[in-house]
Protein backbone atom coordinates (compact mmCIF):
# COMPACT_ATOMS: atom_id res chain seq x y z
CA UNK A 1 0.00 0.00 0.00
CA UNK A 2 1.18 3.50 -0.75
CA UNK A 3 -0.30 6.91 -0.13
CA UNK A 4 0.65 10.56 -0.17
CA UNK A 5 -1.03 13.53 1.47
CA UNK A 6 -1.65 16.79 -0.33
CA UNK A 7 -2.96 20.12 0.86
CA UNK A 8 -4.55 20.92 -2.50
CA UNK A 9 -6.70 18.56 -4.54
CA UNK A 10 -5.19 19.75 -7.83
CA UNK A 11 -1.75 18.57 -6.69
CA UNK A 12 -3.17 15.17 -5.72
CA UNK A 13 -4.89 14.78 -9.09
CA UNK A 14 -1.71 15.69 -10.95
CA UNK A 15 0.27 13.13 -8.92
CA UNK A 16 -2.37 10.45 -9.61
CA UNK A 17 -2.12 11.09 -13.34
CA UNK A 18 1.67 10.90 -13.16
CA UNK A 19 1.61 7.61 -11.24
CA UNK A 20 -0.99 6.14 -13.58
CA UNK A 21 1.58 6.16 -16.36
CA UNK A 22 4.50 4.90 -14.26
CA UNK A 23 5.81 1.40 -14.90
CA UNK A 24 5.11 -1.42 -12.48
CA UNK A 25 8.76 -1.41 -11.45
CA UNK A 26 8.61 2.33 -10.66
CA UNK A 27 5.48 1.82 -8.57
CA UNK A 28 7.03 -1.07 -6.66
CA UNK A 29 10.18 0.99 -5.99
CA UNK A 30 8.02 3.82 -4.66
CA UNK A 31 6.19 1.46 -2.28
CA UNK A 32 9.39 -0.22 -1.10
CA UNK A 33 11.06 3.13 -0.42
CA UNK A 34 8.51 3.88 2.33
CA UNK A 35 7.21 0.40 3.21
CA UNK A 36 9.98 -2.15 2.49
CA UNK A 37 8.21 -5.02 4.27
CA UNK A 38 4.88 -4.34 2.53
CA UNK A 39 3.22 -4.05 5.94
CA UNK A 40 -0.58 -3.70 5.80
CA UNK A 41 -0.93 -0.06 6.86
CA UNK A 42 -4.71 -0.30 7.19
CA UNK A 43 -4.31 -2.76 10.06
CA UNK A 44 -3.25 0.13 12.29
CA UNK A 45 -6.43 2.09 11.61
CA UNK A 46 -9.19 -0.47 11.12
CA UNK A 47 -10.58 -2.94 13.61
CA UNK A 48 -10.01 -6.60 12.71
CA UNK A 49 -12.72 -8.36 10.75
CA UNK A 50 -15.16 -10.30 12.90
CA UNK A 51 -14.84 -14.09 12.71
CA UNK A 52 -17.06 -15.84 10.20
CA UNK A 53 -20.12 -17.26 11.88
Amino acid sequence: MYYERFQYINNAIAREKFLKHATREEKIALIEATNPTWQDLAAEYLPPFPPNL
